[in-house]
């Protein structure tokens, strides 16, 4: 019969079938698959969790208004803001920094020439262990995996030409992140720019550096006063600014499982609240300035999942435990990084794909901002080609593929809705666990999350050292002849230059004023007084990252860590 003369109806299908029809379908499906053997006997998430076989309503179990409600709204499951996307997209940030500040000053013109949103200021080693690059602990190490930072006048040079009241600045430091912080608003002072007009967040989370880091300068509990100091001075003077960004992403690089990633961070999180409540502020006076950074792993479904329970789980803790009532104390916002452990030397050009995924996930997820890595970094740090390629990959999701167009796009899905749950209650069980051993930081003085981190990066190796989990170019499609990758290279010469730098400074400054400032430092942290304002008489004073540590350290003492085998 010719296909013209066929009579088709064409009225859409009733979508509702009948409890029995629906009971038939299942019956025939579970017989088929007798027939269709699965492939292989691990189908588990890279976190080790059961992936069912097919989800459905009753495996969701899905209230809308109680465990999704819509973007904007609480329990804020499908977004914080109402329009997401469709309002603005996400900030699109490159990690950038390395040699001196000159150097990383011209990335930071190239990337803003580029269409990047935002500036992310990776430290050098010495700079994240409270060193000068003149300390002969520094030796070697200057200006390697990112920017010296010695004095504020680094900080003058790290962003001349950029306008700090125009463009936000993320700045990944932790453990002398006050001095930072202190080196910044005194750059932006004697611009004229007033504190207030400053947006952007520094990490400042030190008790992911005892977890998974290892980047401290002081024990905990000084190091939680430093942290109340920086959330006080911010709730004042900065109210713009994001005084913590608590952070999951090295937890989850130090080997944690996705549930583990987001229970420690928001346990974290939930310390921090409790500190600055004892101190006397008020939940909605510096909840809304706190921020949140995840990992944008490779298992999609899971990061995904992980993101939208985050979202619930804090805006849920913080109103029913905390007190809080401004709806943006409830607002879980953060930013997402592609994560770097996945990279991988082999094959390299291959990392463009993991981080294209991992982007994508961040996207569904929600997040408010967004570094992708670029595919090189498993070898070093990133060419210029290589940063572009990174920053597009961005650019083509925003711009091509049409996911920033809906929100929430996965959200009610039965397989994403059945996992956000899962991951929920695991994440509960550990609130539960670390409130057991006395709270988040007596957990970390007893070692708790590392064991566990231990435990499941541990149990992945063997995974894929049994090659029961794939990794492409690593277990599974290698190749012989591995190509070669251009590689940046930094050169040796900046090291001593950026020596001579600090030696300048300290040499043209009034030093009978700096010597004061440091004993004023040091006398202000034996009492209780807010330390943020003696440091930054410090700074205007050019006292050094350096000499500032040692101050402290007079009061503070250092700290030694009990291994974890």
């Amino acid at each position: 019969m010719p296909i013209a003369d066929r009579h088709i109806s064409w009225t859409p299908r009733h979508r509702a079938d009948s409890d029995g029809a629906a009971s038939d379908a299942q019956g025939l499906w579970q017989a088929a698959l007798a027939r269709t053997p699965d492939r292989t006997a691990l189908f588990t998430t890279m976190s080790g969790e059961e992936v069912p076989r097919l989800s459905t309503p009753e495996s969701a179990d899905i209230d809308y208004a109680r465990d999704l409600g819509f973007p904007g709204q609480f329990p804020y499951t499908r977004g914080v803001y109402p329009s997401m996307y469709r309002g603005k997209p996400w900030t699109q940030r490159q990690f950038a920094g390395f040699g001196t500040a000159a150097e990383t000053n011209e990335r930071f013109h190239y990337l803003l020439s580029h269409g990047q949103h935002g500036l992310s200021v990776a430290f050098d080693m010495p700079s994240l262990m409270g060193y000068d690059s003149d300390d002969e602990m520094s030796l070697g190490e200057v200006g390697r995996e990112g920017v010296a930072v010695d004095t504020v006048l680094d900080m003058e040079r790290l962003f001349e030409g950029v306008p700090l009241d125009e463009v936000s600045t993320s700045m990944t430091i932790n453990g002398p992140a006050p001095i930072i912080l202190a080196f910044y608003a005194v750059m932006a002072e004697q611009r004229g720019i007033p504190l207030a007009k400053l947006s952007g967040t520094i990490q400042t989370d030190i008790l992911k550096e005892y977890i998974a880091q290892k980047e401290w300068l002081f024990p905990p509990d000084p190091s939680m006063r430093l942290v109340t100091d920086m959330i006080e001075f911010c709730t004042k003077d900065m109210p713009r600014w994001h005084p913590v960004s608590i952070s999951g992403y090295h937890i989850r690089e130090a080997g944690s499982t996705a549930a583990q990633e987001l229970a420690f961070t928001l346990a974290n999180g939930f310390g921090y609240v409790e500190h600055a409540i004892a101190r006397g502020l008020d939940v909605d006076a510096f909840a809304p300035r706190l921020s949140f950074f995840f990992n944008a792993h490779i298992d999609f479904f899971e990061e995904v999942a992980k993101l939208r329970a985050a979202r619930r789980i804090w805006a849920t803790v913080m109103r029913d435990k905390y007190g809080a009532k401004d709806p943006r104390s409830l607002l879980c916002r953060f930013h997402c990084q592609t994560a770097g452990v996945s990279l991988t030397w082999q094959q390299p050009l291959v990392n463009i794909a993991r981080t294209a995924i991992e982007a994508m996930a961040a996207v569904m997820g929600g997040c408010q901002s967004l570094h992708t890595n670029s595919y090189d970094e498993a070898i070093a740090l990133p060419t210029e080609e290589a940063v572009q390629i990174a920053l597009r990959t961005q650019q083509v999701i925003a711009e091509e593929t049409g996911v920033a167009s809906t929100i929430d796009p996965l959200g009610g899905s039965y397989f994403v809705e059945e996992m956000t749950d899962r991951i929920e209650a695991q994440a509960y069980e550990y609130f539960a666990r670390i409130e057991e051993l006395g709270g988040v930081v007596e957990a970390v003085k007893q070692n708790f999350q590392m064991r566990e981190i231990a435990d499941a990066s541990f149990a992945w190796q063997q995974e894929v050292e049994a090659g029961e989990r794939r990794i492409v170019g690593v277990n599974a499609f290698q190749v012989q002849d591995e190509p070669e990758v251009a590689i940046h290279k930094i050169d040796p010469a900046l090291e001593a230059q950026q020596a001579q730098r600090v030696r300048d400074a300290r040499a043209g400054r009034d030093e009978e004023v700096a010597q004061r400032s440091l004993v004023a430092l040091t006398e202000a942290a034996r009492g209780d007084a807010n330390l943020m304002y003696p440091l930054l008489d410090c700074a205007r004073a050019t006292c050094s990252e350096g000499e500032i540590v040692r101050a402290l350290r007079e009061v503070f003492g250092s700290w030694t860590e009990t291994p974890v085998f």
